[in-house]
């Protein structure tokens, strides 16, 4: 009983150590790091030629494509929030749209499931440094 009591007592008296935006009330997504000059020209290109990242505010895999850009660069791209409880929540686009995951990247027309690396995303939408 006590191999139990203990750890559940740590585990509850100690400050959360997860950093993640649902468990913290907020609904959308927070990125934290620093964009290059590189990934703010690929995002204004991106959004220039109508790509756009379908994404869920408590995704994992968003937050994780999202830190690819630094925020600043986030802040350029165009972003469909699917989640019904997401800050501009656009779920029925989703639903139209058929997203099955996230993140789901719309490029010419073709969606492509999955956290791609800006190398990714410049090859397929022809951006060049």
């Amino acid at each position: 009983m006590k191999r139990i009591l203990i750890p559940l007592l740590v585990s509850l008296t100690l400050p959360s150590v997860i950093h993640s935006t649902h468990l913290n009330n907020q609904r959308e997504l927070t990125v934290t790091s620093e964009s290059t000059r590189e990934s703010i020209q690929l995002a204004k290109h991106l959004k220039d030629n109508g790509v756009v990242k379908y994404s869920a505010y408590w995704c994992p895999n968003c937050l994780n494509q999202s830190e690819l850009f630094g925020k600043q660069a986030y802040r350029e791209l165009n972003v469909v929030e699917c989640a019904r409880d997401g800050i501009n929540s656009q779920t029925q686009l989703c639903i139209d749209k058929k997203i099955k995951g996230f993140p789901t990247w719309e490029i010419n027309g073709k969606l492509i499931l999955g956290v791609l690396s800006l190398k990714e995303l410049s090859k397929l939408t022809g951006f060049k440094n």
